[in-house]
This record gives C-alpha cells, structure tokens and sequence, in this order.
C-alpha cells in the first residue's frame, strides 16, 4: 500500500472534490451561462455526487448574483461555495445571495502583489484581517486562497497561512495559477503546507503546461485534502484539472472513488460541452473523447478481441460504455474478419487471398475517403472482392 493509500486509510479527512465549472470553468474566454444553465449544471454534478461546488462570484451582480441565488434555492445535496476577493464588499454581495460558505483569495507572490497592491505587502495582512473578521460572524465555513502561490516567496506563503489559520480560516487553497509547476515540486510545496497547517489543504492547479491533473494527484499524494476540477478541464487559458480525469485516475491508481457516479460522467461531459461551446470534444480527450475505447490499429485491434486488457487502461464499464473496433488504414485481418462475422449472415473470407484482397481494398478506400469505414462500406468491399 503507498503512502496515498495510508494517508486515505487512516486520516478521518479523505480527499474530496470541489467542483469549480461554475466559477473558474465559466471563466473560460467566451462563456457565458444563463442562470437557468448554471442551475441544469448543477444539479448534474450534485447528482453524480460532488459533494462540493464553488457557484460564482456574487460581487459581479445581474444575472451572476441571481443564478447563485436559484442555486441557494435549489436543495442541493452538495455544499455550495461562494468566490470572493479579500473586500468586505465582495462578502456581503455572497451573503446577500443566501451563501453560507465563502473563499476569500489573496494575491501571495510579489508579482500579483506588485500588480495589485502596488507592492505593499501590508495590504495582504490588512485585508486578510478585514476580510476575515468580516465573515467570520455571518458564515458556517471560510476558506483562503493564496493566489499565485507556486510563484510566492515560501516564507511569505507559509506566514499567510498560519495568520488564516489563526484568524479562523477552515480550510487554505494553494494556488497554482498559471500553471507553471510539475508534480515534484506540487508536492513538494504542498507538503511543507499540510505539514505546518491543522486545516486541511486544497489544491488548485491549471494546465498552461499540460500537467493540471498529474499536479492535482500530486497535491493528493502529498497530503491536500481537497482538489479542486471542472467539468472536461475548462477554465481559464488552458483551463484546469478535469472531473473526469482525476475521478478515474485515483479510482485506477490509488483505489478512490471519491463517491462520484462514474457512470455518468460522459452524460456529464457532453451537456457542459455542448452548453459551454457548443460542439464535440477532441475525440482524443483523455477519459471522455469518444474515442478511449476506440481502436482500429491491426495490432490494437487483435488484442483487445483477445483480451480488452492489452490496450485499455481501466474497463470501459466504469463509465457505463463499451469500446469498439473501427475499421480503417490500419486495420488488419482479425478486425475486418470480426466485423463480418457479426453480419447476419456472417461473411468470412475463405483464404488467406481472399483477406488480403479485402485488406488492402479497405485500406486504400479508407485512404481515399480519409476516415475510417462503417460496416455497410465493408460488406460492400467484401462483395466486390471474391475469392479467387
């Protein structure tokens, strides 16, 4: 058992998830949801069972404020969350909305501090303790997010910390926010935090560089108890961990489940697609692009009708699917045999000619047209191409 087994094992916190598409998701350049769309995507994830879901950022108003709002409304099983900057002002617009659970996020490293507070790193503490004091009295749960904290000075970052803490903070996110971190130093950097904390770490990561996910796990690994993901891995840029995939990659490597109905994820998947950009996926997309269980190669191919083991990584039966052979280039005889034993009545090629023949009039169709092959394409290929 390793070491993330242990911790899950025997700390009387286990990882959780928080689910961030509403606020950071919709961040993405050119979203906009309606509060009737945010409220239909809520209740998907509380119904595959997140127990978490940060909702918006109420100090925008209009339509932000009144979808949080609906959500407050809505008797959702999972906790509800509301985004805020260190304002007293922003505080207020979330308990307005009925909100009873608030982040308040803080700019730690000198770069977010120049930009913000000019360099004055007495406004981080100043407003650390305004924002503190404020919802301590009119909140059940406050967490602090240290902005940019995989590029703050670690002293400062841990002083941040601890001052959060003592001010009555439950909960500390760590921030990754431009992504710039691989999982050594995640874990390393969040480590050192959950070792100096008694509150439990959340961690917050983006994929500038492509490893969202791989840091996500590596925060687990090192001891967060929280992780934070949105639906597909939308957000901000490149966007940031995905749902899906750290749902499925914990479950195949370290044994977790996180409660989450995997079942669903694809339904998931596709709705937030289709309502947040309106198309497909790439269908290469790590755990939900329509082709994870897809194959088509020849040697691809012949194992998994041997055994689904040989190229697929976890059972497609986890995500309520099944995979599939395609016929295409790079097809070979086993998988083009199999697709015509399944006509009814089966057509099997009768020599080793015949299937060469058929083989290569497949390939070069496929080459032709640019694209794999559907069965009636095939049986009509099969037709033309007697034995001789």
């Amino acid at each position: 058992m390793n070491d993330c087994q242990n911790a899950f094992g025997h700390d009387p916190l286990p990882p959780r998830l928080l689910d961030t598409t509403l606020r950071d998701g919709e961040q993405m350049a050119g979203v906009a949801l309606t509060p009737e769309e945010k409220l239909a995507i809520a209740r998907l994830l509380d119904a595959i069972g997140v127990p978490e879901i940060e909702v918006g950022v109420a100090a925008m108003g209009g339509d932000e404020a009144l979808a949080i709002t609906m959500l407050v409304n809505s008797h959702l099983n999972a906790e509800l969350l509301g985004w805020n900057r260190a304002r007293i002002s922003d505080l207020a617009a979330s308990f307005n909305c009925g909100l009873q659970r608030v982040h308040i996020s803080l700019p730690v490293s000198d770069l977010h501090i120049a930009a913000k507070f000019g360099g004055d790193r007495q406004r981080v503490w100043q407003q650390l303790h305004e924002s503190l004091s404020f919802a301590r009295d009119r909140s059940t749960f406050i967490s602090v997010g240290a902005e940019d904290a995989s590029r703050a000075d670690p002293e400062f970052l841990l002083a941040v910390a601890q001052t959060a803490q003592h001010l009555g903070a439950q909960r500390f996110r760590f921030c990754d926010t431009v992504g710039i971190l691989d999982p050594f130093q995640m874990r390393e950097q969040v480590q050192r935090l959950v070792q100096s904390l008694t509150i439990p770490v959340e961690v917050h990561t983006h994929d500038d560089l492509g490893m969202a996910t791989a840091n996500a796990l590596a925060g687990l690994r090192a001891g967060a108890r929280v992780v934070d993901v949105t639906v597909n891995g939308i957000g901000e840029r490149a966007g940031n961990a995905a749902l899906e995939e750290v749902v499925v990659a914990m479950r195949r490597l370290q044994g977790w489940d996180f409660g989450i109905d995997s079942r669903q994820l694809l339904r998931l998947s596709r709705t937030v697609q289709q309502w947040i950009q309106g198309g497909r996926l790439p269908p290469w997309k790590a755990i939900v692009g329509e082709n994870i269980f897809t194959h088509e190669s020849g040697i691809h191919a012949d194992g998994i009708l041997k055994n689904p083991q040989t190229y697929e990584p976890f059972p497609p039966q986890w995500l309520g699917t099944q995979h599939q052979i395609r016929i295409g280039k790079h097809s070979g005889r086993r998988a083009i045999a199999a697709c015509l034993e399944h006509h009814q009545p089966p057509l099997t090629p009768t020599s080793q000619h015949h299937q060469q023949l058929l083989l290569d009039a497949v390939r070069v169709r496929a080459t032709q047209l640019k694209r794999g092959l559907g069965v009636d394409e095939v049986l009509a290929l099969a037709a033309s191409s007697p034995p001789s």
